[in-house]
């Protein structure tokens, strides 16, 4: 495949990648998907149906990227959740503090980009205060202490960490065939879930967690086949075009933001470009802002006072530092992530519950309203 071939294919998975993010962000928009507002509705309203249109994303996620890999179409081992080390310790402590924040900023990382499109100048701050810490977190003076502290405590498998390798060294059943198994089993189980209760059977439920979970498929699908090059002309190696960990990716709004932010500082350098991350974070903000516009539900929303601002910008920060700790955010770990049955996202997910729960009673004790209301 020559330069020309590449430069192409690259246009292509971008292009695609802001096409399906900006229908997510579109549907995020219009249905109220919101991780934070699941956890908000249960603790605050005994309403499950938030957190079941999430769990039915988990399940549809979990069977699309089983199939994929089944079939070949992906290599599930080459995503950046399936390395050897288990950070558990980064895992725990990453996704608590991003619990934290998300309701003290009123969303996680997808819900900030979803109501900048809708006029929200709060979120603004939010990403803008996200991006620079995760950047710190990544590459500054947060990561030397991230890397010296948190990520020095894990443990090392002899395999990669999803369950299918890790049980597959054990029983000695071959691993597409246990990922197949647990990946229909496990989806299924969420998917379950969801669907007991009848009164969650709404066209909009089912639809919104049922397009989440495709979403996070399509995103794998474009990075690991469509973007997938076996052997660079430049490099003669493998490579995975216009993503920033150089692995396959799906999404996660986390260290996109911080790209995004180094991406716009320094337009002019030729060696930033846009990547699968920053596709993602333009197409959900577009999505956003245009069913806002059209349904006539834009609207600007700025702090209501000092504490509202201090606890974004505090939000924002735990955000930032938690979700480049725990290696994504709701979606990176809480979708993405758990969609490869890797464990660490299996650990991270009721971290960020119990997060936002804490953050959720601090609110209540101070009497301060709902954050996703």
């Amino acid at each position: 495949m020559d330069a020309v071939d590449i430069s192409s294919l690259s246009k292509s998975v971008l292009l695609a990648t802001f096409a399906i993010t900006f229908l997510l962000g579109a549907v995020m928009q219009k249905t109220g998907f919101c991780s934070m507002g699941a956890v908000s509705d249960i603790f605050i309203m005994s309403s499950w149906g938030r957190l079941k249109q999430w769990f039915l994303a988990i399940g549809v996620a979990i069977i699309g990227f089983t199939l994929m890999s089944y079939l070949g179409l992906i290599d599930p081992l080459k995503s950046m959740y399936t390395g050897s080390k288990f950070l558990w310790l980064s895992s725990i402590v990453g996704s608590t503090l991003f619990g934290l924040g998300m309701v003290l900023a009123s969303g996680c990382g997808s819900k900030t980009l979803v109501r900048i499109g809708g006029g929200n100048l709060k979120s603004v701050i939010v990403f803008m205060v996200l991006g620079l810490t995760a950047y710190m977190t990544m590459k500054g003076f947060l990561g030397v202490i991230r890397i010296n502290t948190l990520d020095s405590v894990f443990i090392a498998l002899a395999t990669p960490q999803d369950l299918p390798s890790i049980l597959s060294s054990i029983t000695g059943i071959a691993r597409s065939q246990l990922h197949l198994a647990l990946g229909l089993i496990i989806g299924f189980a969420f998917i379950a879930f969801a669907l007991a209760d009848k009164t969650f059977w709404t066209l909009e439920n089912i639809f919104a967690g049922t397009f989440v979970g495709l979403a996070i498929c399509a995103v794998w699908w474009v990075s690991g086949s469509l973007g997938y090059v076996a052997e660079d002309p430049n490099t003669l190696e493998e490579v995975f075009l216009v993503t920033n960990s150089g692995r396959m990716e799906s999404l996660s709004f986390v260290a996109p933001y911080a790209y995004s932010l180094d991406w716009l500082m320094m337009y002019s350098d030729t060696s930033k470009v846009i990547t699968v991350g920053i596709a993602a974070v333009i197409g959900m903000i577009s999505g956003s802002a245009y069913i806002a516009i059209f349904t006539k539900s834009f609207r600007w929303e700025s702090f209501r006072n000092t504490e509202d601002t201090a606890n974004h910008l505090i939000g924002a920060a735990l955000m930032g530092f938690g979700g480049v700790t725990a290696l994504g955010c709701t979606v990176g770990q809480g979708l993405s992530g758990i969609s490869t049955l890797a464990i660490g996202s299996f650990l991270a997910l009721p971290g960020f519950i119990f997060g936002a729960y804490l953050a959720l009673r601090y609110l209540e004790s101070r009497n301060a309203p709902n954050p996703c209301s």
